[in-house]
């Protein structure tokens, strides 16, 4: 990176108002390219410890080989602090990053048009307020953006830039140039709640609270399913605990009210029980889970029952629409029925997508007690887990001995209770879902949704990538069987994945 004003820089002179964690970052990031930036803050004595801050982050860097001694002090002589706001007023940008009220941010930004040319591009980083309605009051509204980075900036290289109804064209090319040059992906949104990623990232959280609270697993065993079975890097609740819930409640609120209470972004009694108990997570010892030395606590799985008489296993015809579930059974060594129903000693398997094992139960009139569901949604040497599920009459013998049969090989198994789309399926679905209906809308591109996820939430695979792994045909059967099963509106399906699906293109296709 330049060490000095680079005369291709769309931004020479900025400032970053907030000297907190977000402006900090903000202001090192932006150093780094040369650029000279100011940090203001209404307590001063914040700014000179955010410089300090920054500059022993820059020694340590140089401690690292990542950067030169050299560099080091030009980063830092780029850094300057206002005294006042009236040291602003030659900055061509000019990033806020403070607290997340609308009142407070709308009335800096009136104060700062007293201060600044007309040239001067203002921005925020808020996360969750309308940009429209920031810019509301100002003189020149269409010289205002939104700037979303995310926390820690310097790690979290994506930025959103997001237009209000009357930000120009150019103000957000020139944004989406600089964040670049600072080093980060800029993707550009539109002024909708929770903009491209905390949009995106509604059904990880909410579907999973949906999930326990219908008791269908414990916290552990979700976090574990969703890690093994589609490779998220975090479980959705040590995800929340390391969030906390002061911060990822009320974004759930906020988004679910600004959306007039669309069903698919409902927030649930678990979380808002848990942010008034100041159960928050790990800065508090406690949130999902319970902290020792900054370590979650977890009780070991217990392993599989041991069964010495396996009965056989009796795979229902809508099941034998995935050849692999037959291989697996053989290469587990198990006896495998073949007549057109099962004996009176056969373990009976189903593998539903999206139906819960109860409805398969009855509609195929199966004797329910040795009734097992297994979710087979993913190929299964791409796994390292396998989920069964119960019914509410299924013998425990019959449970212990699908256990044991499927972990003959050593894989992880979960066994779960009954749920329409097993864990893995109705939250992949439902993730599918929302960023569909994203592209339907207009929020965004399907490239930039799926590389600001995966960016900004460290997803496996981008939503829609994902959906289309899946098979968009397999993810709409998902999401039209929860609908019949729960009979909420929730799981309706986005026109741009109906669409898509039934025609069988790419979840990332684009209409001309």
């Amino acid at each position: 990176m330049a060490t000095s004003s680079t005369p291709t820089l769309d931004f020479q002179t900025i400032a970053v108002i907030g000297a907190g964690a977000m402006g900090r970052g903000i202001a090192q990031i932006a150093a780094q390219t040369g650029a000279t930036v100011y940090l203001y803050d209404t307590n001063h004595a914040a700014c000179l410890d955010a410089k300090k801050q920054l500059g022993a982050q820059w020694d340590k860097l140089v401690a690292k080989a990542k950067i030169s001694s050299e560099n080091a002090s030009a980063y830092l002589g780029n850094i300057r602090v206002a005294e006042t706001m009236d040291d602003l007023g030659g900055c061509e940008l000019i990033v806020e990053a403070i607290i997340e009220r609308l009142d407070i941010k709308q009335d800096l930004f009136k104060s700062l048009e007293a201060v600044v040319t007309d040239q001067c591009v203002l921005a925020s980083n808020t996360s969750s307020l309308s940009i429209t309605a920031i810019a509301a009051g100002l003189e020149k509204p269409e010289r205002f953006a939104g700037y979303h980075f995310f926390n820690p900036v310097p790690l979290m290289r994506v930025v959103e830039v997001i237009a209000g109804l009357k930000t120009e064209p150019d103000v957000i090319q020139r944004l989406q140039r600089f964040g670049s040059a600072m080093g980060h992906t800029a993707v550009i949104a539109t002024d909708t709640p929770g903009f491209i990623v905390n949009h995106a990232g509604r059904a990880y959280s909410t579907e999973a609270l949906r999930t326990v609270s219908e008791r269908v697993a414990d916290f552990a065993t979700i976090d574990r399913v969703l890690r093994d079975q589609m490779g998220f890097r975090l479980g959705p609740f040590e995800l929340f605990d390391l969030t906390a819930l002061d911060v990822s409640h009320p974004v759930m609120e906020s988004i679910y009210g600004q959306y007039y209470q669309e069903p698919r972004y409902r927030p649930s009694v678990i979380t808002a029980q848990r942010l008034a108990g100041k159960v928050l997570g790990r800065k508090t010892g406690e949130g999902f889970y319970k902290y020792e030395d900054g370590k979650a606590v977890v009780a070991d799985e217990a392993p599989p029952p041991l069964v010495a008489d396996m009965p056989p296993v009796w795979v229902s015809p809508k099941a034998a629409r995935r050849p692999e579930l037959y291989q697996l059974l053989k290469d587990l060594g198990a006896q495998i029925e073949t007549g057109q129903t099962p004996s009176a000693q056969a373990l009976i398997l189903v593998a539903p997508l999206g139906m819960d094992v109860t409805t398969l139960a009855a509609v195929e009139q199966h004797d329910a007690t040795r009734v097992m569901g297994i979710d087979m949604m993913l190929n299964d040497s791409a796994t390292k887990r396998r989920v069964l599920a119960t019914n509410p009459a299924t013998r425990p013998d019959i449970r212990d001995a699908a256990h044991a049969l499927f972990a003959r090989d050593g894989k992880a198994v979960s066994v779960i209770r009954d749920s329409g789309g097993f864990i893995t399926q109705r939250v992949v679905a439902c993730i599918v879902n929302i960023a569909a209906d994203m592209c339907q809308q207009g929020v965004c591109s399907p490239q930039d949704l799926d590389l600001a996820v995966t960016l900004g939430l460290g997803y496996p695979l981008g939503p829609l990538a994902m959906g289309d792994a899946v098979g968009p045909t397999n993810v709409l059967e998902i999401l039209f069987n929860l609908q019949t099963v729960y009979g909420d509106p929730r799981y309706r399906p986005s026109p741009w994945l109906r669409r898509r699906g039934a025609l069988g293109l790419s979840l990332r296709h684009e209409e001309i």
